[in-house]
Parts: structure tokens; C-alpha cells; sequence
């Protein structure tokens, strides 16, 4: 991939902890300068930042924002590429994760996790995608197996997800043939940080035909691999969860 060959530049959203922060670690492995996008976790973000660049000099940079205010997916991609020159990878990785009740949640919830897992990819997407096809870049998205089989408590996230999905398979139509556009649809991969208790995390696995959680690292090979190496591939929703989609997900 011309990205690769050149060394190229990776904007990661959301990539200050957890798997945004491990698929950073990732592209900037496979010789990838790295943005570093966060939204709240600036010291986190920070601390990324300089551990990467004591690896590789000038090869990361944080840039900070909330992609649901007017004009801030555009000024981002902006930022990023007058930093680094280019824009040859993007990772929509930014969510919202929270229980969202359908006789409880309020209009600001929906707004935020709609916002963040779909509205968002859209328009950073769209920002980016000049700067994309000038390299023959691509885009993964970060989708989730429970947008394709939703999980009870959760109807927001399931249905932004479930768009994300449809999202992705459309922009491969209208990106191509310069830019690709797939995702990866990660199972178990991290523990929620909070109302995850051990028998719930022992039900889920039970569910898991490899009897396992996964990693942050398992996804972001696969964030990797699409980004990089599949360059016949776009469109695609890459699930990485030990086979748990097949047949119905239960909660």
C-alpha cells in the first residue's frame, strides 16, 4: 500500500486509552506517523503521544477536540495534515458506550451516542477523503457484533452501530476506486470498566465457541491488516469474536 510505503500518516479518533490507544501502538509499529485524537483524555492522550515519540522522533502528535461540534471534524483533519503533511489512514474509533434504556434515555444521549458512532465517522470521513485518495488510502471503522445482533439495555448503541455498518459498505461505493472503506466488528474485547462483574464476564464467554475473550491487540491486528495489507478489500465487516456472531447473540 502507498501508505505503507512511504512510511504514512494515520489519524486515529478516540485513541487515547483502550483499543483506540492500542491500534496507535499498532500503526505506528508498521512505521505509521500517528494523530492521536481525544476528546476528554488529554494526559492519557498526552502520555501516548511521547511514549511513541521517544520510539521514533516527530512520529506522533496529539489533537484534541469533540467531533460533534459544527466544524470540528474538518478543522481536525486540517490540523492533522498540516502537522504531518499527509492523511493516509483513518480509524474511526471515537464511541460512546452506555446503557440506554428505552423509557429512560433522554435526547442528549441519543444525540451523543448516535453522534459519536456514526455522525462523526461520516463527517471525519468526508473531511478526510481528498487527502485519502491522493495517497490511495483507506478508512476502518470501528463497529461492534451487536450491530448486527442488538443486546437488551442498549437500542442506541446497537441501531448507530448497525448504521456504521451500512455506513461503511456505503462509502466503499462512494470513496472507490481511490479510497477503501471497511470495519471491524469486535466481539469481547475489553471488559466494560464499570457493571462487569465476574459471573457476567464467565456468562458472556460461555457464549464464545473459543470459550475466550479477546484482546485490544487481536483488534487492532485486524484494524492493521485492513488499513494496510488487503488491498482488494472494501466494504467488509471483519467481526474478530471468537465466533460469537454465529447464530444469535444473546445478552
Amino acid at each position: 500500500m502507498a501508505a505503507e510505503a512511504r512510511g504514512g500518516v494515520a489519524l486515529v479518533t478516540g485513541a487515547a486509552r483502550r483499543i483506540g490507544a492500542t491500534v496507535a501502538r499498532a500503526l505506528h509499529r508498521r512505521g505509521l506517523s500517528v494523530a492521536v485524537h481525544y476528546r476528554t483524555s488529554r494526559d492519557d492522550a498526552r502520555s501516548l503521544s511521547r511514549a511513541l515519540d521517544r520510539e521514533r522522533p516527530g512520529a506522533a502528535a496529539t489533537f484534541g477536540c469533540d467531533l460533534l461540534d459544527r466544524g470540528a471534524p474538518e478543522r481536525l483533519v486540517s490540523d492533522v495534515v498540516s502537522r504531518f503533511g499527509a492523511l493516509d489512514v483513518l480509524v474511526n474509533n471515537a464511541s460512546s458506550f452506555y446503557p440506554t434504556p428505552i423509557d429512560t434515555t433522554t435526547e442528549a444521549e441519543w444525540d451523543d451516542v448516535v453522534g459519536t458512532n456514526l455522525k462523526a465517522p461520516f463527517f471525519v470521513t468526508r473531511a478526510a477523503a481528498r487527502f485519502l485518495a491522493a495517497g490511495r488510502g483507506s478508512v476502518v471503522n470501528l463497529a461492534d457484533i451487536h450491530g448486527r445482533n442488538p443486546v437488551a439495555g442498549y437500542p442506541v448503541y446497537c441501531s448507530a452501530k448497525a448504521g456504521l455498518i451500512m455506513l461503511t459498505r456505503a462509502l466503499a461505493l462512494e470513496l472507490g476506486p481511490e479510497v477503501r472503506v471497511n470495519a471491524v466488528a469486535p466481539g469481547i474485547a475489553l471488559w466494560p470498566e464499570n457493571d462487569c462483574d465476574a459471573h457476567t464476564q464467565a456468562r458472556a464467554v460461555e457464549r464464545v465457541p473459543l470459550r475466550r475473550a479477546g484482546s485490544a491487540e487481536e483488534v487492532a491486528d485486524a484494524v492493521t491488516w485492513l488499513a494496510l495489507d488487503a488491498p482488494y478489500t472494501t466494504g467488509e465487516v471483519l467481526a474478530v469474536d471468537g465466533g460469537r456472531g454465529i447464530g444469535t447473540i444473546e445478552p
